[in-house]
């Protein structure tokens, strides 16, 4: 299981120096949406130059004018960009050869997606599939359930990650129930009184 870094609602020098702080615990990072929207692509850009040797992740959440998009993560270094799974399949057929064309890897964000439509997007075997709390669900409803038993609809060896939330409490659990191959945590690690040593217990977790 991989541990992915969410960095949100922060400078980019304070998302780089947050970052040193973890990087031995961390596998991938992501340049969260808010970061790409109020810094532009340049937040992508840098967070590789500043971590060449780790998986960058652009959340960009695309959900049309995927071509542009893609391009435009993928040129700026990001190793894997996001697409919504409620976007027309014509986009992430987009997506999914343009991220062939530069060999990199497509997220799909399974935000307010219905079973069907998981299911519809299971075609897509190459992509990762991650299930998503939202912000707001987690913020105004105090809902954490992921999947919900979706996880009979993931054949074997597709990538599974899950976003929203997640706290060193909670991923032993999470790991019994969805099993991600990758888990996005932001502020239990980014908003921790020491980073540091949230990112390690939580890395602890995922060794065992």
């Amino acid at each position: 299981m991989k541990i992915q870094l969410a960095l949100d609602r922060m400078e980019i020098n304070e998302a780089i120096e947050l970052t040193r702080k973890v990087e031995n615990s961390i596998d991938w990072i992501e340049v969260g949406t808010s970061l790409i929207k109020e810094f532009g692509i340049a937040s992508v850009r840098e967070m590789k130059q500043a971590f060449p040797a780790k998986t960058i992740v652009a959340d960009i959440k695309t959900i049309d004018n995927a071509r542009y998009e893609f391009e435009l993560c993928f040129e700026a270094g990001a190793d894997v960009a996001t697409v919504m799974g409620v976007s027309p399949h014509v986009t992430i057929d987009v997506c999914m050869e343009v991220a062939g064309r530069y060999n990199k890897t497509v997220m799909i964000d399974l935000l307010n997606t219905t079973e069907q439509q998981k299911r519809d997007l299971m075609k897509y075997k190459n992509a990762v599939f991650c299930e998503h709390v939202s912000k707001d669900q987690q913020e105004e409803l105090g809902a954490s359930n992921y999947g919900s038993g979706s996880k009979n609809i993931y054949e074997p060896g597709m990538t599974i990650a899950a976003a929203g939330g997640i706290t060193l409490e909670s991923l032993e659990f999470l790991q019994k129930t969805l099993n991600p191959s990758v888990v996005i945590i932001g502020s239990a690690i980014t908003k921790a009184e020491n980073p540091a040593e949230a990112a390690a217990k939580i890395k602890q977790v995922e060794a065992r």
